[in-house]
């Protein structure tokens, strides 16, 4: 319940906290946990290509550690942005990733796990790309490419803080 509270705190929409706190639940196989929420200072935020709001990167912990990280964010699709998750073990490897809701009648099957299973291991030392190594969707281009972008951005910020001792 601590963990919907903090959540709430840190401006997560509505809409989309309960699926926040579910996935975390399900990956990280916990009951009771808490979201800090993490801040970097401006002049660094400025150099991020993710900018971290204070309302986008949590450390995960249970009562006695660390569990991991939890970034949650929108990308853009074809008319409209859909939310996904990433969240990250303790040593900032992606552990899981997901669409939380996905607001376009076409290119939703970057949901699925098949595709999404392709950022799996990442971390901040990663490059993906739709060019070299990551699979596209026919009818998802426009989100596939989003998506990967988003991911790309998201490696290399982590990228960023572990080098300056942020994370």
């Amino acid at each position: 319940m601590l963990a919907l509270f903090l959540l709430v705190g840190f401006g997560i929409p509505k809409g989309v906290q309960k699926r926040v706190k579910k996935e975390v639940e399900k990956t990280f196989e916990v009951a009771d946990f808490t979201m800090d929420s993490i801040t970097v200072p401006n002049e660094l935020n400025e150099v991020l290509p993710t900018k971290i709001s204070g309302s986008n990167l949590y450390r995960v912990n249970d009562t006695n550690s660390l569990l991991g990280y939890v970034f949650v964010d929108q990308a853009p699709s074809k008319t409209a942005k859909f939310d996904y998750l990433v969240v990250f073990d303790h040593d900032l490897k992606v552990i899981n990733s997901k669409v939380l809701i996905y607001r376009e009648e076409y290119g939703g099957e970057i949901g699925s796990k098949r595709w999404l299973k392709q950022f799996l291991g990442k971390t901040g030392g990663d490059r993906v790309n739709c060019e070299t190594n990551i699979d596209a969707i026919s009818g998802a281009t426009i989100s596939v490419q989003s998506m990967t972008k988003s991911m790309d951005n998201l490696f290399q910020t982590i990228g960023i803080l572990q080098e300056k001792g942020k994370l």
